[in-house]
């Protein structure tokens, strides 16, 4: 039990009615190897902690919520955090990232909520396994109270029921049980409606499973014990509450691995997956986004059959533009070995293939032919590709690792396979874990290495890989205006991994739009309004179709009107039919324009 220093009257007062008390909950958000908290995400921590509350007889109404950007952007809202009585804090990155929608709290500001709040307070999430100097790679974490009353060494969401429970006296730290969750998940749902970025911009992580039946060296997922899952029912309640709440984009994000779910923790079970996606599609038969997050491929190399009829399944629920994240982590074997991790190289590129073959199809197109690109893909993205994950300073690691890692890619390149994205990044050492003994040694070392062969990689397999997946004229449709940054404004879709998309001129925020893809980054693509009304497109939308210079756009402007695309075309001499419209009717526009953001499998 953590029990903070009292004076005598704190100890000797009675205890307070639940009822009479007042909780702010900060969120200073979570990245972890299986749970993703930034905005637009919302991660299970603040919600789940909401509904713990309430279940300890606090009022929901005694209940605010804020996040660490919220008080960055907004002083008066600190006075929600000096005044509570309870004032709960949950946040913690476990694995390096960069952000767009919001910037994790670093630890300074977690130690200055500390310090402002007058009442009782409690730390909890991802943060206690350990902080470093900033939220970053290649660093080694060491745990810290950060002069918090209590900091939760199990569920912060138990801690904080129990915390309530016991007066703000104390509490023994504890892990949570799923009949717990059951409740305490539909409970706190009510909190989301105080998210900044609800309810347009808001994707909600739903949790499956916790734990993992494997120990690879660097992965804090194991210190949550072996897999323990929730049944599909009680997740399919969670998103029928958030539903009614207003959230419409969901997550799978928080488990292992998605084909263990109604399992054994390692054997795939397609009909428990079945009986999850069906139920939520059941529930929430309007929303616009379902997606998911991690995927072992030595589920579908150990389970071939049963992994592809799971990834089915998926498929025929889930909304287009979905990734399934693999750990493969490095393919030296040297560092396989000595990390225990799980995959060979070949046999993840065994993996890729099935989800190419099972669920790589575009809607509109035979899902026999998958995965397509080129000329002849439908002009949609995927319903679900894989995604490779990479660490970096591993124990073990040398120049060759390097050459290991890229010769992979180059083999999912010369398959003509497709790969969603490819996640590069260096290690971050925990106590608790292998990686501890190591620390950030190799990763310190490797450091210029690191960065060259991250460009490489950006440059010789990103850009084509987006190019396959992307091709020229893929609609994209729902993407939610965030920022500009000279001329251009840029935007993304909401659900896993989204490509950042650079739309040219400067564009009212905090609005959607559909877009066609004309030209490709390294990590993003440029795109253009979808259907493209030549007849009133301006001069940088024109210039940003490849093939149109500032000539022929002028060319264009000046002959306008046109009476359909093909006379367009005519004019800029390049085929305009697969992003433009001129006059009434708009290329596959009843298509498009039907339910944006969400084709039915």
């Amino acid at each position: 039990m953590t029990v903070p220093e009292t004076d005598g009257g704190r100890a000797s007062s009675p205890s307070p009615d639940p009822a009479d008390l007042s909780v702010t909950i900060v969120d200073g958000y979570v990245d972890e190897p299986a749970h993703f908290g930034v905005p637009p995400y919302v991660s299970t921590y603040p919600r789940f902690t909401a509904g713990a509350l309430v279940d300890a007889g606090v009022p929901e109404s005694a209940i605010t919520y804020h996040t660490i950007d919220e008080l960055r952007d907004e002083r008066r809202k600190w006075a929600d955090v000096a005044d509570a009585d309870l004032m709960v804090y949950v946040g913690g990155m476990t694995v390096p990232g960069k952000y767009v929608g919001g910037t994790p709290a670093e630890p300074d500001e977690v130690r200055k909520l500390a310090w402002t709040a007058d009442g009782v307070t409690l730390l909890g999430g991802p943060v206690r396994f350990g902080v470093g100097e900033e939220n970053a790679g290649a660093q080694e974490m060491e745990r810290d109270d950060l002069d918090y009353d209590f900091a939760s060494m199990g569920d912060v969401e138990a801690a904080a029921h129990d915390l309530v429970r016991n007066g703000l006296e104390g509490y023994g730290d504890r892990i949570r049980e799923y009949d717990e969750v059951a409740r305490w998940s539909s409970m706190g749902a009510f909190v989301v409606e105080q998210h900044p970025n609800h309810p347009e911009y808001l994707i909600a992580e739903l949790e499956t499973s916790r734990g993992c039946a494997y120990r690879c060296s660097f992965c804090t997922e194991p210190m949550y014990g072996d897999p323990d899952f929730r049944t599909a029912p009680d997740v399919v309640s969670e998103v029928d509450a958030l539903s009614d709440h207003g959230v419409s984009h969901f997550r799978l994000g928080r488990q292992a691995d998605i084909l263990a779910f109604g399992g054994d923790g390692e054997a795939p079970n397609p009909d428990a997956l079945e009986q999850l996606y069906a139920g939520i599609r059941e529930v929430a038969p309007d929303l616009d986004t379902l997606h998911l997050d991690n995927m072992n491929p030595v589920t579908i190399t150990d389970y071939p059959e049963a992994s592809r009829a799971a990834i089915e399944v998926i498929a025929a629920h889930n909304t287009p533009g979905d990734t399934a994240a693999f750990g493969l982590e490095s393919a030296d074997p040297e560092v396989r070995e000595r990390n225990n991790l799980l995959v060979s190289a070949d046999e993840c590129l065994d993996a890729v293939r099935v989800v190419n073959e099972a669920a790589g199809w575009r809607p509109g197109e035979d899902r026999a032919a998958a995965p397509t690109y080129g000329d002849d893909a439908a002009r949609r993205l995927p319903k679900l590709l894989p995604g490779i994950n990479f660490v970096h300073g591993l124990t073990g690691e040398t120049e060759e690792t390097f050459e290991h890692n890229r010769a992979f890619l180059d083999s999912v390149l010369d398959e003509g396979l497709l790969l969603r994205r490819v996640n590069i990044r260096q290690v971050m050492a925990f106590e608790g874990t292998e990686m501890a003994e190591t620390g950030a040694k190799l990763a310190k070392e490797h450091k210029t290495q690191f960065q060259q062969y991250k460009r490489e990689v950006r440059e010789t397999v990103d850009r084509p890989m987006l190019e396959r997946v992307m091709p020229r004229g893929t609609v994209l449709p729902d993407v939610h205006l965030e920022y500009h940054d000279e001329g251009t404004t840029f935007g993304r879709q909401l659900g896993t991994y989204p490509i950042l998309v650079g739309i040219p001129g400067e564009r009212d925020l905090g609005r959607t739009l559909d877009v066609a893809v004309v030209d490709w980054g390294y990590r993003s693509v440029t795109a253009v309004p979808y259907p493209l009304d030549v007849n009133a497109a301006s001069m940088d939308e024109l210039t940003a179709i490849p093939g149109i210079g500032r000539g022929t756009a002028g060319d264009l402007v000046v002959n306008r009107p046109y009476a359909d695309a093909a006379a367009a075309s005519e004019v800029a001499g390049t085929d305009l039919s697969g992003v433009a419209a001129a006059g009434v009717d708009a290329p596959g526009a009843d298509d498009t324009d039907a339910e944006p953001g969400r084709v039915d499998p």
